[in-house]
């Protein structure tokens, strides 16, 4: 399995024509505790966490793991980007298409603006240097028109749709070699 490691984490932070992806650190604690407590944010991830729950369970310096970046706009952080391991579990038979999966998620003030594609690019573009050929994998609602419109301008081309947690779902892979 390929999987990121310390040997390329943290790296450098990278720097888009508005964003910096970096590294988490303890000031970001207060907004990846808003984003899973935030009911926007929520709505197609099962919903917003209990914020008291959060508070106990968030680590001083969330996101402590290789492929979490912290997304900044000028100096404050406005939301996340992960390229996580494919959970088995989740779904065993869509292993094959990536072992890497990409999750994002960005405070409702900051939608809209195009920052969720320009993070994700340079996400991807960075993975691309760091272990080159190697898929990513997508999963979202088909209900969530923002996610599946950035699902496009990113490139990911659809492998299937499947019923799960009471909703469509969409399945895609993006491949640095197309």
């Amino acid at each position: 399995m390929t999987v990121l490691g310390t040997d390329v984490w943290p790296p450098a932070p990278i720097k888009t024509e508005r964003l910096v992806l970096r590294e988490c650190e303890a000031r970001d604690r207060d907004v990846v505790i808003e984003l899973d407590a935030s009911p926007e944010v929520g709505t197609y991830l099962g919903g917003p966490r209990p914020r008291a729950e959060l508070e106990r369970r968030v680590p001083a310096v969330p996101g402590r793991r290789p492929g979490f970046f912290a997304v900044e706009l000028d100096g404050a952080a406005i939301g996340t980007v992960q390229l996580d391991p494919h959970d088995p579990e989740r779904a065993p038979r869509r292993r094959e298409a990536g072992e890497t999966e990409l999750g994002y998620l960005f405070l409702p003030e900051a939608w809209g603006h195009g920052y969720a594609a320009e993070a994700c690019a340079a996400a991807l573009g960075w993975f691309s240097g760091v272990l080159p050929g190697e898929p990513v994998v997508l999963y979202t609602q088909t209900a969530n028109l923002r996610s599946m419109r950035l699902a496009a301008k990113l490139g990911f081309t659809e492998l299937e749709r499947f019923e799960a947690y009471d909703a469509e779902q969409w399945f895609g892979v993006w491949s640095p070699d197309r």
